[in-house]
């Protein structure tokens, strides 16, 4: 058996792909090929034809043709088996037997068609053979990118010790620079004497309960403010710069991103001692400032933001939950200034919560009531002032919000099925827009089965989302099955998972906004939104 050429056209003739074994002109493989559709004659029922030099053999696949062209020599019996091989190596790497999935797909079929033919001759491989070889899967590859992210992680984490001994730093040369009272987040802090306007400041104050930049600081002199000048005072020589790194930092970022790991930069906003902006991810971030775009808003808003970071075991446990919040308040009019927020804090967990050193604890602890420790004074005007945040850590898998258990299971013939649910646990919580990211192999094309929701299927990024509008109390369970080829359970770890809701994890919400004098009702708008930043099963 000689096989001159494999080609995959169209029933009119029209060349998709076509691959050559022997050496031959390409004035004659043109030649050939432009005489195939001439040759056909309809009504019969073989599926080969010949001319004086060479034989097509051909097999109908929906719209199109798998056809090989072959010296008249070889023998018939050989090639329709050849044939029949050719024609299952395409729905393998093409997902629908059409023009566009074949030519997306080409250099694969290609590199599947050398693996059946050499020179002309067939070779004894079977498809899963094909499938192995054109996957080019090494033992030596896998165990070097292993040592290698392990080296990544090595380095990231001291990067990241390297960061926090360089905040540390900062901390104490703030400390050391100047006793002003600050309050982080997203707002600044606020001195003990009074809150007028002329107080304000643009520069963050240093200290106070850490969080992202992002609202201006407010600083209260003790003396009477003459102009605002004096009011932005020079920084300390001995504090640490914000912006300066040391010349190992620097030769030490540079060798990550010459390893091509993604640098956050690590230097801290100025607003607060906890510094920096929130590191949520950019689609998160995208559809809380959406929903909070749509709220309208009052002279007196409150904000409520909750943010979750979140680390599961493929096989259970909880190797990392965190959640963390800010409650801000902003006031517009000054004649709303002097005011009381009654909240409701629900939580049964165990929060860890920190008011602002100029709101009453006292005040806070007994009736959960936040108000100044000086009533006689008002909130900031036409500025985010943070006046609460709270943290949580655990490790019990009863604080889960949502469960997801991944199961994939060897199906015997090289490949894997993977059954995939989640559970609400947090019924109180309505989580929009989840989005669940399941790894897959390189060059598999996963076939999925039942499902909730939607899903599509990256090839460039080799993932499949997993899409659900909306889960709450009414809707708390989902699953997907699906199946991939050549696929081994680990290669279906981590999963992502990314989602936004109006309501809190934490619980904490506002019940009323009251005047200080007569604790008559304030009108008010509030808006809560919880962001993961974090969620991953490993």
């Amino acid at each position: 058996m000689v096989l001159i050429a494999a080609t995959v056209c169209t029933k009119n003739g029209k060349v998709i792909l076509s691959r050559q074994f022997v050496d031959m002109t390409k004035a004659r493989i043109e030649g050939l090929l432009a005489a195939f559709p001439k040759l056909m004659t309809a009504g019969k029922q073989h599926t080969y034809v010949e001319t004086d030099s060479v034989r097509y053999v051909y097999q109908p696949m929906e719209k199109l043709y798998m056809l090989l062209i072959t010296t008249k020599a070889s023998n018939i019996l050989e090639d329709l088996e050849t044939l029949r091989l050719f024609s299952k190596v395409i729905p393998e790497y093409s997902h629908s037997l059409d023009e566009k999935e074949i030519v997306e797909n080409a250099f694969n079929l290609i590199f599947a068609f050398d693996e059946i033919v050499a020179l002309g001759y067939r070779e004894s491989v079977n498809l899963a053979q094909i499938k192995t070889f054109v996957e080019m899967d090494s033992h030596e590859e896998k165990v070097y990118q292993a040592v290698r992210q392990t080296q990544e992680r090595e380095a990231r984490q001291k990067m990241r010790e390297k960061a926090k001994e360089l905040q540390r730093q900062r901390m104490e040369a703030s400390k050391r620079g100047g006793p002003s009272a600050s309050m982080g987040g997203r707002s600044g802090g606020f001195s003990s004497d009074s809150f007028g306007s002329s107080g304000i400041s643009s520069s963050s104050g240093g200290g106070g309960i850490g969080g992202g930049g992002g609202a201006p600081s407010i600083e209260l002199d003790m003396k009477p403010v003459a102009s605002k000048a004096s009011v932005q005072k020079p920084a300390s020589r001995n504090a640490l710069k914000l912006g300066g790194k040391s010349k190992d930092v620097d030769s030490f970022v540079d060798q990550l991103k010459s390893e091509g790991e993604k640098i956050v930069n690590l230097t801290p906003a100025a607003g607060g001692a906890g510094g920096g902006a929130s590191s949520a991810s950019s689609s998160a971030v995208a559809k809380a400032a959406a929903i909070s775009a749509d709220i309208h808003r009052e002279s007196v808003h409150l904000k409520i933001e909750d943010k979750l970071v979140v680390r599961l075991g493929r096989d259970g446990g909880v190797q990392q939950l965190e959640n963390s919040g800010l409650l801000t308040l902003r006031i517009t009019d000054e004649s709303l200034g002097r005011i009381l927020l009654k909240l409701s804090n629900n939580e049964t967990q165990g929060l860890q919560l920190q008011t602002h050193p100029n709101v009453d604890k006292e005040l806070f602890k007994t009736r959960s009531i936040i108000g100044l420790k000086n009533l006689a004074k008002p909130f900031p005007l036409n500025t985010d002032v943070g006046v609460l945040k709270w943290r949580f850590v655990s490790q019990d898998e009863a604080a889960i919000p949502l469960t997801i258990n991944c199961w994939p299971s060897d199906n015997g013939e090289g490949g894997c099925d993977v059954n995939i649910e989640y559970e609400l646990e947090a019924s109180h919580l309505e989580l929009q827009d989840v989005t669940i990211l399941i790894p897959l192999p390189m060059n598999v094309q996963p076939t999925v089965g039942e499902y909730d929701g939607t899903f599509n299927f990256d090839a460039r990024k080799h993932v499949l989302q997993w899409q659900i509008p909306i889960i709450d109390a009414a809707n708390k369970l989902g699953s997907m099955e699906f199946s991939c080829n050549a696929s081994i359970p680990g290669d279906f770890f981590p999963l992502q998972v990314s989602f936004v809701s109006k309501t809190t994890y934490a619980g904490i919400n506002a019940l009323d906004v009251v005047q200080v004098d007569g604790e008559a009702s304030v009108k008010y708008s509030s808006e809560s939104i919880l962001i993961v930043e974090k969620y991953e099963i490993v």
